[in-house]
């Protein structure tokens, strides 16, 4: 029986895709290779959920849109990624980069690094592991046996991407498929969207959103998608009372929706109507906080904001970004919002800080870096003014 060098293996694929691979021997990570110097590895928060999956091929989704292709051989795992089919954008691999707790003197140098890795489609990455899998474990496979079949593509062509959302809010019952045990991640992400009331980016997300393989259902199928919609309506709900919903409006929001699944019977008319509802909920906190009725420069600004939470917003960027002179934008934007912009930048941050105070650990020094503050300090000075109260004594306040 011939012995195989799998640290030769990991060295080549590694050089010749410019992606990092990871190999592990029961579970034990024993050889790495990446042709770029990360300062700290992305996998690291992934790793435990990775280490789970035990089917021959999978790939692991993440809710940047990157993803680890994994190829299962007896005691030894082959993890090749992070990468992604497009370029991540800088304020995401700022938050990547706040995640993993990058030093603030070494974000730029992550994000260099993060930018040099190749990028491909999933299709791509998989093609790699199939190949590899006939070296290792000598059976052909092809995409078909690792994606959803073509003919139920082209079936529901107008909802397989709410499909995949379905399976993402659910609780995992024993013998699905390991690549659903990403779920929570998939699930904090949307909810996050939720409570920040980012309704358009999240019907894109929603839409555009990468078929996932769908595990096998039971034989009470209709009776799991009910109980699902039914745990995504308590989500939604609870994430929309965060960003500020009232209780009297979210939960008789919520029941009504679960009474319209519970009235039918049809497979894809409830996995449409749960999309209808996280868009909803995500719209109705939008609502409450920029106002139905606000125009179009409010709208765009706020999504400008969210887009760019993680940098020192300033006003001469913005003008920039919107084609208007500094002085006319806030001129306009205070006549059309009763707000100054600053104001109003600084409102979201706070809104923003507030929930990171709240729903996280991470220390006030690591906070006012992502939210891009110039130190500490002044994070904490503008947080007393906006809250009346210092970071530490809100924290403290809502732990409790």
């Amino acid at each position: 029986m011939r012995s195989i060098d799998y640290n030769y293996i990991g060295t080549m694929i590694g050089n010749l895709f410019g992606v990092p691979i990871h190999i592990y021997k029961n579970n034990s990570l024993i050889f790495y290779h990446s042709t770029v110097n990360l300062i700290k590895d992305p996998i690291s928060i992934y790793e435990s959920d990775i280490l789970k999956i035990s089917e021959q091929i999978n790939y692991f989704l993440t809710t940047r849109f990157n993803y680890f292709g994994i190829l299962n051989s007896k005691d030894y795992k082959i993890v090749i990624g992070p990468t992604s089919q497009v370029p991540n954008s800088i304020p995401v691999l700022r938050e990547l980069a706040f995640q993993l707790n990058v030093a603030q003197t070494d974000v730029d140098d992550f994000i260099n690094a993060m930018q040099e890795i190749i990028h491909m489609p999933l299709e791509s990455l998989m093609q790699i592991l199939c190949f590899l899998n006939y070296i290792l474990n000598n059976e052909k496979c092809s995409l078909h046996d690792v994606f959803i079949n073509d003919s139920l593509q082209k079936q529901f062509i107008r909802s397989i991407n709410t499909l995949t959302a379905d399976r993402l809010f659910s609780k995992e019952p024993s013998g699905l498929d390991p690549n659903l045990r990403n779920t929570y991640d998939w699930e904090q992400h949307v909810m996050n969207m939720i409570r920040r009331g980012e309704y358009t980016s999240l019907s894109q997300l929603l839409n555009n959103m990468p078929a996932l393989k769908i595990g096998t259902m039971s034989d009470n199928h209709l009776r799991q998608l009910k109980n699902t919609f039914i745990v995504t309506a308590t989500l939604a709900s609870r994430s929309a009372i965060h960003g500020g919903m009232s209780p009297d409006d979210a939960f008789p929001l919520s029941d009504n929706y679960i009474q319209k699944c519970e009235s039918t019977n049809d497979y894809y008319e409830i996995i449409n109507l749960r999309h209808l509802m996280i868009i909803d909920f995500a719209k109705c906190v939008y609502e409450m906080h920029e106002g139905a009725l606000d125009s179009q420069l409010v709208s765009d600004v706020s999504n400008y904001i969210i887009h760019h939470m993680s940098e020192s917003i300033t006003v001469e960027a913005m003008s920039k970004e919107f084609f208007m002179s500094r002085s006319y934008l806030s001129k306009r934007f205070k006549a059309e919002s009763n707000m100054t912009l600053t104001d109003f930048i600084l409102n979201k941050k706070i809104k923003e800080a507030k929930y990171l105070l709240h729903y996280t650990n991470k220390s006030l020094t690591a906070i006012s870096v992502y939210l891009g503050f110039s130190s500490p300090g002044h994070f904490s000075r503008v947080f007393r003014k906006y809250v009346s109260l210092s970071p530490n004594e809100y924290r403290k306040k809502h732990i409790t």
